[in-house]
């Protein structure tokens, strides 16, 4: 198509919007861990909410419950973020909403594998510091599960990446992201500092270990690039430092073989030649 054949050039064209193109309101194209963490998700609440009796068995076995000898069986730490309150479907909503519109986010930045991992590990510290919170006496013993502190570590992430990122509340007022997951947090620390007054003081424990978690995370990748970027430069300078007192010193034997003849040069000197002359094939071969 040539530029006199598109329709803008026509002189009957009329654009479509009076004051030019608007945003449009998109779902986002699911990345493939964010796909399988909702599909895992909601298989295992329809199980359990159809089958009490696997329902309880599950709750049983793959919650995080701080009770007597099951504070070592680590594999709880990853099943309990799985599993969700079968009384209603307010818990798995909001979490698998959360998953849905900001987890592809982050996983199209990371990958998929970093993601995961990401994931899981914000969960876990979530069902770390539960039964930490039980053992002090903070916290009475019941039964953690959810993916809520997984959830809570992505909202943390995305904040920090994307701080003007707005969501629509009911899918109808625009909040920026920042100012929910203030309120977020601080739901959590107040639960937490007051439990006796508040339900789900676990539940919120394992919010804020996930946001913490999320944070942290976001912030050492920040560190972690800039020390690197650091030792790389030391390790130039370095290089540059150690090239100019070579040509230094080869410069010097030079003078001496041009004064007083090659034979006149020691066997240190000798060696100092051949490295320049090597190191200088090397440079005409790249």
């Amino acid at each position: 198509m040539g530029l006199y054949d598109r329709d803008y050039t026509q002189a009957d064209f009329r654009p479509r919007h009076r004051y030019g193109p608007q945003m449009r309101f998109s779902f986002p194209r699911l990345t493939p861990a964010v796909k399988w963490l909702l599909i895992i998700n909601i298989a295992a609440f329809v199980v359990t909410f159809l089958i009490e009796p696997l329902a309880r068995f599950c709750f049983h076995w793959f919650s995080v419950f701080p009770a007597k000898g099951m504070s070592w069986q680590l594999w709880r730490l990853i099943t309990y973020q799985f599993l969700h309150d079968t009384a209603g479907f307010g818990h798995i909503l909001i979490n698998m909403l959360w998953l849905f519109f900001l987890g592809p986010l982050l996983e199209r930045t990371w990958g998929s594998k970093k993601f995961l991992i990401f994931y899981l590990v914000c969960g876990a510290t979530g069902g770390v510091l539960y039964p930490l919170l039980v053992y002090i006496r903070w916290l009475p013993v019941a039964p953690l599960v959810g993916a809520s502190g997984a959830i809570l570590g992505v909202i943390a992430a995305v904040t920090i990446l994307f701080p003007r990122l707005r969501v629509y509340v009911l899918g109808i007022f625009p909040v920026p992201l920042v100012v929910l997951t203030t309120i977020f947090a601080f739901i959590s620390i107040v639960t937490l500092l007051r439990p006796n007054e508040f339900s789900n003081a676990g539940g919120q424990a394992a919010h804020l270990a996930g946001m913490a978690t999320g944070a942290i995370y976001v912030f050492s990748k920040s560190w972690q690039a800039k020390f690197k970027s650091k030792i790389q430069s030391a390790r130039w300078r370095s290089k540059i430092a150690a090239r100019r007192n070579l040509q230094v010193e080869v410069d010097r034997i030079l003078q001496k073989v041009h004064e007083s003849g090659i034979h006149s040069l020691t066997t240190k000197e000798k060696r100092i030649l051949k490295q320049a002359t090597r190191s200088q094939q090397m440079q005409n071969k790249l």
